[in-house]
């Protein structure tokens, strides 16, 4: 479960398990407050992955060109 504990500047410290991390208060929605519970949805964007590898594949074979 992940708790609003309270707010610090541009960051919202969230409880977990009876440990805190910050996270931007811009990825919270606007109405979000201390004690609130929150759900977090992480996904891969694998579109940008692959244009990412992509990139530093370019960038490595430009290097190592002989």
């Amino acid at each position: 479960m992940l708790i609003i504990d309270r707010f610090e500047g541009q960051y919202a410290i969230i409880e977990m398990n009876r440990r805190t991390f910050h996270i931007p208060k811009t990825l919270l929605p606007k109405d979000a407050k201390s004690g609130d519970v929150i759900k977090i949805q992480i996904t891969v964007d694998k579109d940008a992955t692959e244009i990412r590898k992509q990139s530093i594949e370019k960038l490595a074979d430009k290097l190592f060109e002989g």
